[in-house]
């Protein structure tokens, strides 16, 4: 009878330790597919990850602090009242003095030209620069224009481009700008061609100033519009790249046959074709164009609250 009091006794020690185990196997498991349910569902509901970096901008982060130190500090304290000192010569003298800058880029347009085996343009250049520095007064006056002869400017960095070198990380540097490598590295083989050598540094740096303030003076035309972009170093950049392509390819840039293809452009697009049929209208090619280019401009809004974020 002790035996089987033991034995009793010993049964019912082990139930008790299983049965709370068991519960809490049984708990668990039914806890399981309720939290995966809910990752699930949060995964699903958060927004995609994108990647608002661009591959020709490499070195954003420094390019940004840089911009801000051009727009915040060196732009409003140095160079603008500097402009606007400027501004107040007279329109004439200002563009005289512009023209001549232009007529010194003429020697190394030339050479790009011919480097570029475009040579009806070339004699155009040199036919421009013999004209403007003569009876144009060493090209104050610019006579070529009024005679027909359209300057046709290329420099070192765009022949090395259309010879395929590739353009380089985009950078924005203190008190200059945005610009690519071949672009402003060009610029300094183009300082090489006479007749810049003989006028010496110190009439470099003067028509250097007289570009910089003239130029300056024709961006307060588009402050609105970069006041009220997203994200101004973002507009700034893209504003270069269309300016630099059109320099490169002479005013006709190509246009990618893929530039409306998107990862997640598939679904969208059905989603809006689907509402557009819905609502009686047709799906013809130009319509569906225009979708597309609509949410082109939407993504590039986007990539821009993005980064400004």
């Amino acid at each position: 009878m002790k035996t089987l009091g033991w034995m009793f006794t010993l049964l019912l020690l082990v139930a008790c330790a299983s049965a709370p185990e068991q519960g809490a196997e049984a708990t668990t498991q039914s806890a399981e597919p309720e939290s995966e349910s809910m990752q699930a569902a949060a995964e699903e509901a958060a927004e995609p990850d994108f990647d608002f970096s661009d591959p020709r901008d490499p070195f954003e982060n420094f390019n940004r602090v840089m911009w801000d130190f051009n727009r915040d500090t060196l732009d409003p304290y140095v160079l603008m009242p500097v402009a606007n000192t400027y501004e107040k010569v007279p329109s004439r003298i200002r563009t005289g003095l512009y023209n001549m800058t232009d007529n010194l880029k003429e020697p190394p347009s030339f050479v790009n030209n011919l480097l570029q085996l475009k040579m009806a343009d070339a004699f155009t250049t040199l036919g421009r620069f013999t004209l403007n520095t003569t009876v144009g007064v060493f090209g104050f006056f610019d006579v070529a224009t009024k005679l027909g002869l359209e300057e046709n400017h290329e420099s070192f960095g765009e022949t090395l481009a259309v010879y395929g070198v590739t353009e380089g990380p985009y950078f924005m540097l203190p008190g200059v700008g945005p610009t690519v490598v071949i672009d402003r590295g060009g610029d300094l083989v183009d300082d090489y061609v006479w007749p810049a050598q003989l006028i010496g540094w110190q009439w470099s740096a003067v028509q250097l100033a007289i570009r910089g303030l003239s130029q300056r003076l024709e961006l307060k035309q588009l402050e609105p519009m970069l006041e009220n972009s997203l994200d101004e170093y973002a507009f700034v950049r893209e504003a270069y790249f269309s300016y630099w392509n059109d320099k490169v390819y002479d005013g006709n840039p190509p246009v990618s046959d893929n530039m409306w293809e998107d990862d997640w452009d598939s679904e969208w697009e059905s989603e809006w074709d689907s509402e557009w049929e819905s609502e009686g209208n047709s799906t013809e090619p130009a319509l569906s164009y225009n979708a597309r280019e609509w949410r082109l401009i939407a993504r590039q809004a986007q990539r821009e609250y993005h980064a400004a974020r």
